[in-house]
């Protein structure tokens, strides 16, 4: 079952609020009644386009924050004996099970211990200032479809502005010059490298999906590569299912749901499939 957190709001969550608020009222106040006439047809379709999409993108920022990212069962015990559990991840020295001294809990695989949030967390992949809340099992998609409709807001906005200012409008050109000339500078200084930051940042994460990856699986990843290779063998990822398995793994079986911030489909967190097992196999 999904957990919430309480309110911890912070001075990072309170910027980028600002910073949607910001984008939002500009665009629809400035660039779109500028260029369009907000009153128009074109001007309302494009008010509308860009509200359902600030919506979307407000309501996943508000579930990435506030969605528990995975909590570790305080009756956690790996089944070493388990057949249908064909990878178990144990130290580096010593060999012996994961387990977290600061929680004093064995750790399920793909957890990792936050040091922010001072617990550990399942499937962990980053703590986020910019959500004060760690990115894991349970938030991941949500957080990455925050990323995407932020982007698609972003060069939304961007395209909105870019045409108030090229293109003949209906509005005098002479108040685009005086009033709003601040309003235009801010505009262009925020959107375009928020726009190529969150343009590379969600390129990165495709990358993570495709190959099942979380952004420590990728860290450790890149070490277990190299040592591989300097002892003559071939490291491979025990969680890549393959493109499509990977990704359906993370947005979920149905494509119709991809683009929504719902994680139905997640499960427990306490184990994954691999390649070793059959597809017909689910998480538990």
């Amino acid at each position: 079952m999904k957990a919430t957190r309480g309110c911890r709001f912070s001075f990072h969550v309170t910027v980028v609020a600002a910073a949607i608020a910001y984008i939002y009222f500009s665009t629809v106040f400035v660039f779109i009644d500028q260029w369009l006439g907000l009153w128009s047809s074109p001007g309302m379709l494009n008010a509308v386009l860009f509200s359902v999409v600030a919506l979307f993108c407000i309501l996943s920022y508000a579930l990435a924050i506030y969605t528990d990212p995975g909590r570790v069962p305080s009756s956690f015990v790996p089944d070493v004996e388990d057949p249908e559990n064909t990878v178990q991840e144990i130290k580096r020295k010593g060999g012996d099970m994961r387990y977290c001294q600061k929680c004093s809990l064995y750790k399920p695989p793909r957890a990792h211990h936050c040091r922010v949030c001072n617990r550990c967390v399942l499937r962990m992949d980053h703590h986020c200032v910019w959500m004060n809340n760690c990115v894991g099992h349970a938030n991941y998609k949500i957080f990455f479809i925050f990323v995407l409709y932020a982007i698609i807001a972003c060069i939304y906005s961007l395209v909105l502005l870019v045409g108030s200012i090229t293109i003949d409008s209906p509005k005098d050109n002479q108040q685009i010059e005086g009033s709003y000339r601040t309003v235009y500078i801010l505009s262009g200084l925020l959107l375009v490298p928020l726009s190529l930051a969150l343009g590379v940042f969600l390129g990165w994460h495709v990358h993570l999906i495709l190959q099942n990856k979380t952004t420590i699986e990728y860290q450790e990843g890149v070490r277990a590569m190299w040592l591989a290779e300097k002892g003559g063998h071939v490291h491979s990822h025990p969680y890549d299912l393959g493109a499509y398995e990977n990704l359906i793994s993370v947005l979920g079986p149905n494509v119709c749901c991809w683009a929504c911030p719902t994680t139905r489909h997640i499960g427990s967190g306490l184990r994954y499939r691999t390649p070793f097992e059959g597809s017909s196999t689910s998480r538990s």
